[in-house]
Protein backbone atom coordinates (compact mmCIF):
# COMPACT_ATOMS: atom_id res chain seq x y z
CA UNK A 1 0.00 0.00 0.00
CA UNK A 2 2.84 2.35 0.88
CA UNK A 3 4.54 1.56 -2.43
CA UNK A 4 1.35 2.30 -4.35
CA UNK A 5 0.95 5.64 -2.54
CA UNK A 6 4.57 6.51 -3.30
CA UNK A 7 4.03 5.60 -6.97
CA UNK A 8 0.92 7.81 -7.21
CA UNK A 9 2.74 10.74 -5.56
CA UNK A 10 5.67 10.36 -7.98
CA UNK A 11 3.33 10.30 -10.96
CA UNK A 12 1.52 13.41 -9.69
CA UNK A 13 4.82 15.29 -9.41
CA UNK A 14 5.79 14.24 -12.93
CA UNK A 15 2.44 15.42 -14.32
CA UNK A 16 2.84 18.81 -12.66
CA UNK A 17 6.41 19.16 -13.96
CA UNK A 18 5.33 18.22 -17.49
CA UNK A 19 2.47 20.72 -17.36
CA UNK A 20 4.81 23.50 -16.22
CA UNK A 21 7.28 22.56 -18.94
CA UNK A 22 4.56 22.64 -21.59
CA UNK A 23 3.37 26.04 -20.37
CA UNK A 24 6.89 27.45 -20.45
CA UNK A 25 7.40 26.13 -23.97
CA UNK A 26 4.06 27.63 -25.05
CA UNK A 27 5.27 31.15 -24.22
CA UNK A 28 7.35 32.53 -27.06
CA UNK A 29 9.57 35.60 -26.98
CA UNK A 30 7.87 36.91 -30.15
CA UNK A 31 4.28 36.19 -31.10
CA UNK A 32 2.13 37.31 -34.02
CA UNK A 33 -1.47 38.35 -34.65
CA UNK A 34 -3.30 38.50 -37.97
CA UNK A 35 -6.65 39.72 -39.19
CA UNK A 36 -7.34 36.15 -40.29
CA UNK A 37 -5.69 34.46 -37.29
CA UNK A 38 -7.20 32.26 -34.60
CA UNK A 39 -6.61 32.52 -30.83
CA UNK A 40 -6.47 28.73 -30.68
CA UNK A 41 -3.21 28.93 -32.66
CA UNK A 42 0.23 29.08 -31.00
CA UNK A 43 0.63 32.70 -32.26
CA UNK A 44 3.64 31.83 -34.40
CA UNK A 45 4.31 33.61 -37.67
CA UNK A 46 2.83 30.73 -39.65
CA UNK A 47 -0.08 30.19 -37.22
CA UNK A 48 -0.91 33.65 -35.79
CA UNK A 49 -3.51 34.54 -33.21
CA UNK A 50 -6.56 36.75 -33.83
CA UNK A 51 -6.37 39.21 -30.91
CA UNK A 52 -3.84 40.89 -28.64
CA UNK A 53 -5.66 39.37 -25.65
CA UNK A 54 -5.26 35.90 -27.17
CA UNK A 55 -1.56 36.42 -27.87
CA UNK A 56 -0.52 37.91 -24.56
CA UNK A 57 -0.88 34.68 -22.57
CA UNK A 58 1.37 32.95 -25.11
CA UNK A 59 4.04 35.65 -25.00
CA UNK A 60 6.87 35.44 -22.48
CA UNK A 61 7.50 38.27 -20.05
CA UNK A 62 9.63 40.88 -21.76
CA UNK A 63 8.58 39.54 -25.16
CA UNK A 64 6.84 41.18 -28.11
CA UNK A 65 3.54 40.86 -29.98
CA UNK A 66 3.74 41.95 -33.62
CA UNK A 67 1.05 42.53 -36.22
CA UNK A 68 1.47 40.37 -39.32
CA UNK A 69 -1.16 42.03 -41.53
CA UNK A 70 -3.91 44.65 -41.21
CA UNK A 71 -6.71 43.99 -38.76
CA UNK A 72 -8.59 44.98 -35.62
CA UNK A 73 -7.12 43.13 -32.66
CA UNK A 74 -9.32 44.11 -29.72
CA UNK A 75 -8.68 45.63 -26.31
CA UNK A 76 -6.11 44.12 -23.98
CA UNK A 77 -5.11 44.15 -20.32
CA UNK A 78 -1.34 43.97 -19.80
CA UNK A 79 -0.04 42.44 -16.57
CA UNK A 80 3.67 41.96 -17.37
CA UNK A 81 6.56 43.57 -19.21
CA UNK A 82 5.82 43.39 -22.93
CA UNK A 83 5.93 45.24 -26.25
CA UNK A 84 2.95 45.43 -28.58
CA UNK A 85 3.90 46.71 -32.03
CA UNK A 86 1.35 47.39 -34.77
CA UNK A 87 4.34 47.46 -37.16
CA UNK A 88 4.37 49.38 -40.43
CA UNK A 89 4.10 48.44 -44.07
CA UNK A 90 1.91 45.35 -44.37
CA UNK A 91 0.78 45.52 -40.75
CA UNK A 92 -1.85 47.82 -39.25
CA UNK A 93 -2.54 47.39 -35.54
CA UNK A 94 -6.01 48.71 -34.71
CA UNK A 95 -8.03 48.55 -31.49
CA UNK A 96 -11.69 49.51 -31.84
CA UNK A 97 -12.72 50.22 -28.24
CA UNK A 98 -16.44 50.89 -28.45
CA UNK A 99 -17.75 50.98 -24.88
CA UNK A 100 -14.55 49.80 -23.17
CA UNK A 101 -10.95 50.82 -22.49
CA UNK A 102 -8.49 50.22 -25.31
CA UNK A 103 -5.40 49.17 -23.33
CA UNK A 104 -5.06 48.71 -19.56
CA UNK A 105 -1.56 48.41 -18.10
CA UNK A 106 -1.82 47.00 -14.59
CA UNK A 107 1.32 45.08 -13.60
CA UNK A 108 0.86 43.95 -10.00
CA UNK A 109 3.62 41.29 -10.03
CA UNK A 110 7.03 43.02 -9.90
CA UNK A 111 5.55 46.42 -10.84
CA UNK A 112 8.75 48.29 -9.87
CA UNK A 113 10.64 46.69 -12.78
CA UNK A 114 7.88 46.32 -15.39
CA UNK A 115 8.40 48.07 -18.75
CA UNK A 116 5.57 48.20 -21.30
CA UNK A 117 5.91 49.57 -24.84
CA UNK A 118 2.96 50.34 -27.13
CA UNK A 119 4.06 51.23 -30.66
CA UNK A 120 2.37 51.89 -34.02
CA UNK A 121 -1.18 51.37 -32.73
CA UNK A 122 -4.46 53.03 -33.80
CA UNK A 123 -6.77 53.11 -30.79
CA UNK A 124 -10.28 54.26 -31.71
CA UNK A 125 -12.93 54.96 -29.07
CA UNK A 126 -15.65 55.72 -31.67
CA UNK A 127 -16.69 58.90 -29.83
CA UNK A 128 -18.86 59.95 -32.76
CA UNK A 129 -20.55 56.56 -32.76
CA UNK A 130 -23.14 54.92 -30.54
CA UNK A 131 -21.07 53.75 -27.56
CA UNK A 132 -17.68 55.43 -27.12
CA UNK A 133 -15.01 53.88 -24.91
CA UNK A 134 -13.91 55.80 -21.79
CA UNK A 135 -10.09 55.67 -22.07
CA UNK A 136 -7.62 54.85 -24.81
CA UNK A 137 -4.77 53.76 -22.52
CA UNK A 138 -4.86 53.41 -18.72
CA UNK A 139 -1.58 53.07 -16.81
CA UNK A 140 -2.44 51.85 -13.31
CA UNK A 141 0.67 49.97 -12.14
CA UNK A 142 4.11 49.36 -13.60
CA UNK A 143 7.45 51.17 -13.69
CA UNK A 144 7.74 52.49 -17.27
CA UNK A 145 5.24 53.03 -20.08
CA UNK A 146 6.41 53.95 -23.59
CA UNK A 147 3.80 55.14 -26.11
CA UNK A 148 5.39 55.56 -29.54
CA UNK A 149 3.90 56.47 -32.94
CA UNK A 150 0.33 55.86 -31.88
CA UNK A 151 -2.98 57.51 -32.82
CA UNK A 152 -5.55 57.70 -30.01
CA UNK A 153 -8.91 59.29 -30.74
CA UNK A 154 -12.62 59.31 -30.06
CA UNK A 155 -12.73 58.48 -26.33
CA UNK A 156 -15.32 59.95 -24.00
CA UNK A 157 -13.00 60.57 -21.03
CA UNK A 158 -9.23 60.32 -21.55
CA UNK A 159 -6.79 59.51 -24.33
CA UNK A 160 -3.97 58.41 -22.00
CA UNK A 161 -4.94 58.12 -18.34
CA UNK A 162 -2.01 57.75 -15.93
CA UNK A 163 -3.17 57.16 -12.36
CA UNK A 164 -0.27 55.08 -11.10
CA UNK A 165 0.32 53.53 -7.69
CA UNK A 166 3.88 52.29 -8.34
CA UNK A 167 6.80 54.13 -6.71
CA UNK A 168 8.20 56.84 -9.00
CA UNK A 169 6.86 55.63 -12.36
CA UNK A 170 7.93 57.01 -15.75
CA UNK A 171 5.90 57.72 -18.89
CA UNK A 172 7.42 58.54 -22.28
CA UNK A 173 5.08 59.60 -25.12
CA UNK A 174 6.67 60.21 -28.52
CA UNK A 175 5.45 60.88 -32.08
CA UNK A 176 1.82 60.34 -31.06
CA UNK A 177 -1.46 62.05 -32.07
CA UNK A 178 -4.33 62.32 -29.58
CA UNK A 179 -7.60 63.94 -30.68
CA UNK A 180 -11.34 64.23 -30.12
CA UNK A 181 -11.27 63.33 -26.43
CA UNK A 182 -14.17 64.25 -24.18
CA UNK A 183 -12.37 65.31 -20.99
CA UNK A 184 -8.55 65.12 -21.09
CA UNK A 185 -6.09 64.17 -23.81
CA UNK A 186 -3.31 63.13 -21.39
CA UNK A 187 -4.07 62.94 -17.66
CA UNK A 188 -1.05 62.52 -15.38
CA UNK A 189 -1.13 61.70 -11.68
CA UNK A 190 0.58 59.22 -9.35
CA UNK A 191 0.92 58.26 -5.71
CA UNK A 192 4.60 59.27 -5.75
CA UNK A 193 6.85 61.24 -8.13
CA UNK A 194 5.76 60.70 -11.73
CA UNK A 195 8.29 61.59 -14.42
CA UNK A 196 6.78 62.32 -17.85
CA UNK A 197 8.45 63.12 -21.18
CA UNK A 198 6.25 64.11 -24.15
CA UNK A 199 8.02 64.68 -27.48
CA UNK A 200 6.73 65.52 -30.95
CA UNK A 201 3.16 64.82 -29.91
CA UNK A 202 -0.11 66.53 -30.87
CA UNK A 203 -3.05 66.80 -28.46
CA UNK A 204 -6.09 68.53 -29.94
CA UNK A 205 -9.87 68.80 -29.71
CA UNK A 206 -10.02 67.78 -26.05
CA UNK A 207 -11.36 69.36 -22.88
CA UNK A 208 -7.85 69.72 -21.45
CA UNK A 209 -4.92 68.78 -23.67
CA UNK A 210 -2.49 67.79 -20.90
CA UNK A 211 -3.38 67.72 -17.22
CA UNK A 212 -0.29 67.83 -14.99
CA UNK A 213 -1.80 66.21 -11.91
CA UNK A 214 -0.65 65.25 -8.44
CA UNK A 215 3.04 64.39 -8.00
CA UNK A 216 3.81 64.91 -11.70
CA UNK A 217 6.94 66.36 -13.31
CA UNK A 218 6.15 66.89 -16.98
CA UNK A 219 8.45 67.88 -19.86
CA UNK A 220 6.80 68.71 -23.19
CA UNK A 221 9.14 69.22 -26.14
CA UNK A 222 8.44 70.01 -29.80
CA UNK A 223 4.73 69.30 -29.41
CA UNK A 224 1.36 70.84 -30.34
CA UNK A 225 -1.46 71.56 -27.89
CA UNK A 226 -4.21 73.07 -30.03
CA UNK A 227 -7.99 73.46 -30.27
CA UNK A 228 -8.62 72.36 -26.68
CA UNK A 229 -10.60 74.15 -24.00
CA UNK A 230 -7.32 74.32 -22.04
CA UNK A 231 -3.95 73.45 -23.55
CA UNK A 232 -2.10 72.65 -20.29
CA UNK A 233 -3.81 72.37 -16.91
CA UNK A 234 -2.07 72.06 -13.55
CA UNK A 235 -2.61 71.18 -9.90
CA UNK A 236 -0.73 72.38 -6.85
CA UNK A 237 2.73 70.84 -6.59
CA UNK A 238 3.02 69.89 -10.25
CA UNK A 239 5.92 71.09 -12.41
CA UNK A 240 5.70 71.43 -16.19
CA UNK A 241 8.41 72.37 -18.68
CA UNK A 242 7.34 73.41 -22.17
CA UNK A 243 10.03 73.90 -24.81
CA UNK A 244 9.59 74.58 -28.53
CA UNK A 245 5.89 73.80 -28.24
CA UNK A 246 2.88 75.36 -29.99
CA UNK A 247 -0.10 76.19 -27.79
CA UNK A 248 -2.73 77.57 -30.16
CA UNK A 249 -6.45 77.98 -30.62
CA UNK A 250 -7.36 77.00 -27.06
CA UNK A 251 -9.75 78.77 -24.71
CA UNK A 252 -6.88 79.04 -22.22
CA UNK A 253 -3.38 78.15 -23.32
CA UNK A 254 -1.79 77.41 -19.92
CA UNK A 255 -3.77 77.43 -16.69
CA UNK A 256 -1.82 77.65 -13.41
CA UNK A 257 -3.26 77.17 -9.97
CA UNK A 258 -1.67 78.08 -6.67
CA UNK A 259 1.41 75.99 -5.96
CA UNK A 260 1.98 74.89 -9.57
CA UNK A 261 5.08 75.73 -11.61
CA UNK A 262 5.36 76.09 -15.39
CA UNK A 263 8.56 76.87 -17.29
CA UNK A 264 8.44 78.19 -20.86
CA UNK A 265 11.29 78.06 -23.37
CA UNK A 266 10.95 79.10 -27.02
CA UNK A 267 7.21 78.35 -27.17
CA UNK A 268 4.44 79.96 -29.24
CA UNK A 269 1.15 80.79 -27.52
CA UNK A 270 -1.32 81.99 -30.14
CA UNK A 271 -4.99 82.74 -30.81
CA UNK A 272 -6.33 81.90 -27.35
CA UNK A 273 -8.75 83.80 -25.17
CA UNK A 274 -6.07 83.85 -22.45
CA UNK A 275 -2.53 82.74 -23.24
CA UNK A 276 -1.33 82.09 -19.68
CA UNK A 277 -3.87 82.30 -16.85
CA UNK A 278 -1.98 82.39 -13.56
CA UNK A 279 -3.74 82.41 -10.21
CA UNK A 280 -0.87 82.36 -7.73
CA UNK A 281 1.38 79.82 -9.39
CA UNK A 282 4.90 80.35 -10.71
CA UNK A 283 5.72 80.93 -14.38
CA UNK A 284 9.38 80.94 -15.32
CA UNK A 285 10.53 81.87 -18.82
CA UNK A 286 13.73 82.04 -20.85
CA UNK A 287 12.26 85.17 -22.46
CA UNK A 288 12.11 83.84 -26.02
CA UNK A 289 8.50 82.63 -26.15
CA UNK A 290 6.05 84.38 -28.48
CA UNK A 291 2.49 85.53 -27.73
CA UNK A 292 0.49 86.20 -30.87
CA UNK A 293 -3.16 86.97 -31.54
CA UNK A 294 -4.46 86.23 -28.05
CA UNK A 295 -7.37 88.18 -26.63
CA UNK A 296 -5.29 88.39 -23.41
CA UNK A 297 -1.67 87.28 -23.43
CA UNK A 298 -1.39 86.59 -19.71
CA UNK A 299 -2.93 87.28 -16.33
CA UNK A 300 -1.53 87.12 -12.80
CA UNK A 301 2.02 87.68 -11.52
CA UNK A 302 4.85 88.55 -13.91
CA UNK A 303 7.03 85.78 -15.29
CA UNK A 304 10.22 84.97 -13.43
CA UNK A 305 13.34 84.98 -15.65
CA UNK A 306 15.21 81.78 -16.41
CA UNK A 307 18.81 82.00 -17.57
CA UNK A 308 19.13 80.73 -21.13
CA UNK A 309 22.35 78.76 -21.38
Amino acid sequence: MTRMKLLFNTLAVLVVCLACSTLAQAQATRTWVSGVGDDANPCSRTAPCKTFAGAISKTAEGGEIDVLDPGGFGGVTITKSITIDGTTGAGFGSILAAGFNGVIVNVTTNPTTAVVTLRNLYINGTKNGISPGPNGIRFIAGKVLHVEKCAIFGFSTTGIDVNNTTTNPTVVIEDTNISNIGTTGISLTATTGLGVVIRNTTVKQSGTGISAGANSRVSVEGSNLSANSTGLGTVSGSESNLTETLVAGNGTGVNLVSGATVRLGNCTVAQTLTGVANTVGTVQSTGDSRFMGNLTDRTGPAFSPLVKQ
